[in-house]
């Protein structure tokens, strides 16, 4: 795999130009971008930046963070509070991002979101009002693990982390072990269209649009 380096705003003007030219793959009339990464890569900040440059381009932009979907405290932590196997496929609502975040997305519904679901810190509801995504909008979704659950995107990037430097950068290291098997299951490098290298924040590294079309 080559890569190419690239400062940030530099990548997030590439993806925005890129999406410009993209169709929604299920015909409806907007597109569901991913920014797939452990939270030591940060994937917030690129979402941030990819949403500014989308507005820049007249795009009407929601961000969701799966953080806001996280499970009630009860059952992530039901076989611990340190259980990567839990963290890998336990603490995620994928129903509730389905439910509330794709689903008014497919071709025919009405846009209406949910931006966040659930509060971690204070484990209850957000209260969050929906809000509308309307027609020729984009959706960026960050989080950890996105690939490995069919989520109809229509753009995936993965912000890559070696081992080593994701064992450096983790501020919970007893995570390691679910990201390893997001390696083997998923496979996220050779799964994604776009693939970061990310160990220097300050340093990004990418492969690039070549061959997804037009750059």
């Amino acid at each position: 795999m080559r890569y190419e380096a690239i400062t940030w705003g530099r990548m997030a003007g590439r993806l925005a130009k890129h999406v410009d030219g993209l169709v929604p793959g299920d015909g409806g009339d907007r597109l569901r971008i991913a920014l797939d990464g452990a939270p030591a890569a940060r994937a917030e900040e690129l979402a941030e930046l990819l949403a500014e440059q989308l507005r820049d381009r007249g795009r009407p932009v929601r961000v969701v963070d799966t953080g806001g979907f996280l499970r009630p405290a009860s059952l992530r932590y039901e076989h611990g509070r340190r259980d990567p196997d839990s963290y890998y496929d336990g603490w995620t609502d994928t129903s509730a991002l389905w439910r509330e975040v794709f689903t008014p997305l497919e071709p025919g519904g009405d846009g209406r979101i949910l931006p966040d679901l659930w509060d971690p810190v204070k484990d209850r509801a957000t209260r969050t009002p929906y809000v509308t995504l309307p027609p020729g909008g984009v959706l960026v979704v960050h989080g950890p693990f996105l690939l490995g659950h069919w989520f109809p995107f229509d753009l995936t990037v993965h912000l890559r982390l070696s081992p080593a430097a994701l064992a450096r950068r983790a501020e919970e290291s007893w995570t390691l072990p679910a990201f390893a098997r997001y390696e083997t299951e998923t496979d996220p490098a050779g799964t994604a269209d776009v693939v970061v290298r990310a160990d220097d924040p300050r340093h990004p590294a990418w492969t690039g649009l070549g061959g997804l079309g037009s750059d």
